[in-house]
């Protein structure tokens, strides 16, 4: 298992649905508040610990695609603080495709510097466990976002969107290496 190589499996399968949604529907998310995208996220992550706890999907839909989704709001979130004075509701691919990897480039930054240090300790996790820090990350930003962005001595919601997609990824690595 090379978690570099898994890693950049898993992100290339969420940014290429990422582009491809883009060309369906464009940037129209970027109306949304970071505070709206975060609920986006939320509402995927409860999804995954309903169908975590009951097994029962009444969509038809499994939990692998809500992994997706929470890494790919992320993104979304990510570059919507780095957009603040930007106003634009239509961005163009080629921007946007930048922008995707240029966030995702420090986030892959981020999971192998902690990564060393943990030393790979996410590979002996759940992924009910991980789906509940991921919420539990959410519940902060959420409180984060409702303080105006201040913390006394805390990481800022962008440190949190960043854990969640790592998380996101480790699951979906020990997902598809379940389903392997």
């Amino acid at each position: 298992m090379n978690t570099e190589i898994e890693y950049r499996q898993v992100i290339q399968r969420c940014k290429d649905l990422f582009l491809k949604k883009n060309q369906d529907y464009g940037t129209a998310w970027r109306i949304l508040r970071l505070s709206s995208i975060t609920d986006q996220i939320f509402i995927k992550a409860q999804r995954i610990r309903t169908l975590q706890e009951t097994g029962i999907s009444r969509v038809g839909e499994g939990i692998e695609p809500e992994f997706v989704g929470i890494v790919n709001y992320c993104v979304m979130a990510l570059i919507q603080l780095q957009l603040t004075q930007d106003s634009r509701t239509d961005i163009p691919t080629s921007e946007l495709e930048q922008l995707y990897d240029t966030e995702i480039g420090r986030v892959t930054d981020l999971l192998f510097a902690k990564n060393h240090d943990y030393g790979e300790a996410w590979r002996e996790m759940r992924v009910s466990s991980m789906t509940d820090i991921i919420l539990m990350k959410l519940l902060r930003t959420k409180q984060i976002e409702d303080n105006q962005g201040d913390t006394l001595v805390s990481e800022g919601v962008d440190a949190n969107y960043m854990d969640m997609i790592n998380y996101a990824v480790f699951c979906l690595i020990k997902l598809t290496n379940v389903n392997q």
